[in-house]
């Protein structure tokens, strides 16, 4: 929202916009072609990575309407309402896709597991021992080794909950109408942010490496990449999102009354924040 929001008309309809489809369909591409990289199929990287630089530009357009639409004066306070409601929602629905995914990791370690330890497993699988990352029946899946909480993840549970507060002081400072303070914290945070992805990637290097643990490692592979992969891409959208809140507190687009481009990001950062809490007691600790 925008300094002019005062100034606006009682309501606001856009006008019809193609940003929907075409974001709909970058994605598309891009989870079409994630699902056939991993069954090595030889155009899968290529249309991934279309598919996610294609879905970046459809965000900085999409993102770029809304902004002069603002700066414009074609926001009311109805108007901010429906997007606080909005991004509400939108949080709800990630709440939602993580807890699918916690589910399915509690269900396979809690409920599975035990149940598959009580048969008699001596024709099938005469080695199976009912313990959460074991290697797999009649060695089908390579031994691999379980990650643990040290050293990278409980880095990065600081790098993220140390984010979380430049944040709030970034926040603090935009409410009292320090622009340069504003800017110094969120620049931080985002650097916080990107300092995160890069030992998430080394992680993964070493899990690959040294752990021999990869996407096809049986039920615990498959469910440590997807639950860790999946938040480093909202790490990811959420660095995206500051960063261009961070461009419009530059530019000054921003009020201490009427800012909540940068509030809703801070609600999806500190969303992102809690996941990984859980993350890291789910997936490393127990």
């Amino acid at each position: 929202m925008s300094s002019q929001q005062g100034s606006a008309p009682y309501y606001f309809v856009p006008g019809p916009s193609r940003w929907p489809v075409l974001g709909g369909t970058a994605l598309l591409a891009t989870m079409a072609g994630a699902a056939a990289w991993v069954n090595s199929v030889v155009w899968g990287p290529e249309l991934c990575v279309i598919g996610i630089l294609s879905f970046l530009v459809v965000l900085f357009k999409w993102f770029g309407d809304s902004i002069r639409e603002s700066e414009n004066g074609m926001y009311s306070a109805r108007i901010d309402t429906s997007y606080r409601w909005s991004m509400s929602w939108f949080i709800f629905s990630e709440v939602m896709f993580f807890g699918a995914f916690f589910g399915a990791l509690f269900y396979a370690r809690s409920i599975s597991m035990p149940w598959l330890g009580d048969l008699d497993n001596k024709v099938l699988w005469p080695d199976f021992a009912a313990h959460w990352g074991n290697a797999g029946p009649a060695g089908t899946i390579d031994p691999f080794t379980t990650m643990g909480p040290f050293p990278i993840p409980t880095i990065n549970t600081f790098l993220l909950l140390t984010s979380g507060v430049t944040l709030t002081i970034s926040h603090h400072a935009l409410r009292a109408g320090h622009r340069a303070k504003t800017a110094a914290w969120l620049f931080a945070t985002i650097l916080l942010g990107a300092t995160f992805m890069g030992f998430q990637a080394a992680e993964y290097m070493e899990a690959y490496s040294e752990f021999n643990l990869k996407l096809t490692s049986g039920i615990y592979g498959s469910t440590f990449f997807l639950l860790t992969g999946f938040h480093g891409f909202h790490v990811t959208i959420g660095a995206i999102m500051l960063s261009v809140v961070l461009y419009r507190v530059l530019k000054g687009h921003f009020t201490p009354d009427h800012h909540f481009a940068f509030e809703g990001a801070a609600w999806y950062w500190h969303f992102v924040d809690v996941v990984w809490l859980g993350l890291y007691v789910v997936v490393y600790w127990l």
